[in-house]
C-alpha cells in the first residue's frame, strides 16, 4: 500500500528533517539550465516560442558549457527570470555591473 509523503515526512526525527530540508534547498540553488527550465514548468518549445526561435535552438543552448552572456540573460528572462553576475570571495561578494547594459533580445 502506498504512504502518503506528508505521512512519512510526519515521522520523521527533527533532526532528518532539517538535513533533507537543506539537501534540497542545495540542489534547487545549482541546477543546470535543462533542468531549471523544467522546474519552471516550461518545455523547450514553449520557451523557443518566447525567443522566437527553433526548438533545436534551445536543446543545442542547453547542452553548451560555454555562450554569451547576452544568450544566458536571454534565456533566463525568457523564464520570467533575472540574470546578476556575482563574483564570490572569502570576504564578501561583488554583483559585476559592466553587463547591466548589455542588450536584452540580442540574438542567439
Amino acid at each position: 500500500m502506498a504512504k502518503k509523503f506528508s505521512d512519512l515526512r510526519a515521522q520523521m526525527k527533527p533532526e532528518a528533517l532539517q538535513r533533507a530540508d537543506a539537501e534540497a534547498k542545495t540542489l534547487l540553488a545549482e541546477m543546470p539550465l535543462n533542468e531549471l527550465r523544467q522546474a519552471r514548468g516550461l518545455s523547450q518549445k514553449m520557451l523557443a516560442e518566447v525567443l522566437h526561435v527553433q526548438q533545436p535552438s534551445i536543446a543545442k543552448i542547453e547542452k553548451r558549457t560555454d555562450m554569451y552572456l547576452s544568450t544566458l540573460r536571454s534565456h533566463i528572462e525568457a523564464m520570467g527570470g533575472e540574470l546578476d553576475i556575482v563574483a564570490r570571495f572569502p570576504d564578501g561578494s561583488v554583483k559585476i555591473s559592466n553587463f547591466a547594459d548589455l542588450g536584452k533580445t540580442a540574438a542567439l
